[in-house]
């Protein structure tokens, strides 16, 4: 599942009211937050494991 940043754009690993895969509280502001099926598009480690 992923979750998306509203004022950034970002979408993250995770889940809204949560913690994303980069270690984001998603609890704080979370008016910012939507659940999203948009494909992660955060470069931090944990929401792509790639590095």
């Amino acid at each position: 599942m992923t979750v998306k940043h509203t004022p950034t754009g970002i979408v993250h690993k995770g889940t809204k009211g949560g913690t994303t895969g980069c270690r984001i509280n998603t609890k704080i502001r979370s008016k910012h937050w939507v659940a999203s099926t948009e494909k992660v598009t955060c470069d931090k480690y944990g929401c792509r494991n790639e590095k």
